[in-house]
Order: structure tokens, then sequence, then C-alpha cells
């Protein structure tokens, strides 16, 4: 940690930082705990520097810094740092702003633990922003004409197909046969409202 902080001292005008420096970064978060009072300097340290946007692009300092502001209860800082952080991995950005956001929710509501409904709902509240997402947000919906051939058969056909229908569907649109009685489920639901 003293070794981090004299080199990022000496190289503070540097842009971009060495190697080696960003290296260590990479290494220290990891190897400090989540809420230490070390990992806290740490991040202070990054988060302060001129240079601070090519610690950014590691996810290790990313996650390092997304927990120490989640402990601090500073969600909003935390979310603003996924929105300008470069790193690659938009897969686990993507999985920290949940997490942000699941935190927040658990805080506002003083509970210790979220039930999947509870998750999917903050997670549809509270959509990645396109910087993390730039492909969009993956739809759970079928491609229309999937949706169209179900419906038909649906109402041509049967709403509740035994197994070898649905296994017949399934093949017919790509799909496995869990999602075609689940879409069945669904629609019976929906027709019953």
């Amino acid at each position: 940690m003293k070794q981090f902080m004299a080199m990022l001292k000496k190289n503070e005008n540097n842009h971009p930082p060495s190697t080696k420096l960003l290296n260590l970064a990479e290494q220290l978060c990891q190897e400090l705990q989540s809420s230490s009072p070390n990992l806290e300097k740490l991040v202070g340290a990054v988060m302060g520097c001129k240079s601070k946007t090519y610690f950014l692009t590691n996810i290790h300092v990313v996650r390092a810094c997304v927990s120490v502001h989640i402990h601090k209860g500073e969600h909003d800082e935390a979310c603003k740092l996924l929105k300008c952080c470069k790193a690659e991995e938009k897969k686990e950005l993507v999985q920290l702003w949940h997490e942000i956001h699941y935190q927040r929710f658990m805080e506002e509501h003083k509970i210790h633990f979220l039930t999947p409904l509870q998750k999917f709902r903050c997670r549809k509240r509270n959509p990645p922003p396109t910087s993390l997402c730039p492909e969009g947000l993956k739809t759970r919906n079928y491609p229309q004409e999937v949706r169209q051939h179900l419906q038909r058969f649906a109402a041509e056909v049967t709403a509740n197909p035994n197994k070898k229908q649905r296994d017949g569907l399934a093949r017919d649109m790509n799909l496995q046969p869990t999602q075609v009685y689940n879409w069945f489920a669904n629609y019976r639901r929906r027709k019953s409202r």
C-alpha cells in the first residue's frame, strides 16, 4: 500500500500512469477486503488523482470503488462512477449497477435480503444506462413471428397443449420446451383476467 501511494505521488503528472502502477492498483484492489480502511484509502487516492480515468479501465479497481461507495451509502456516486468508467467487462458492470440498486432498496426498506421478485422489480425500475449496455437491454420477449405462431396455435388448436404438442412447437420455434410451457401458462393467465 505504501509503495502504491509513493508511486502514485511520484507519477502524479504522468498521463497515462505507468503499467506497473496500474497493475499494482489492480493487485491491491483484489487483495483488500471490501470494507477495510485500507481499501477506502486506496480508493480515495485513485479517485483523487488526475489520471483516475486510466485506473477506471480496470474492472477490479471499478469494483473496489463501487464497493466503497456502497459501504458508505453513496449510491448516486457509485452510479456516476459506473456511467463514466471505461472497463471492458460490460456484463460485470451491469451486475454492479444492479447490486447498487439492490443495496439501496434494502437500506430504504430496512430489510436484509431481496426475493427474486423484488430483484426483478428493482432491475425494471433502474435499468442500466446505455454506456453500460451499448447494444441495448436484452428483452425477454420473443420475436414477433414466434409470438404470432404461438398465438395462432392457442387460438386455432388449444391454449393448453400437451407435452407432445409443446415439444413440437419448441422444435419449430427453436425454443426450449419449458419456454413454450411457460408461454402458454402466461397466455392462459392473461386470458382469464
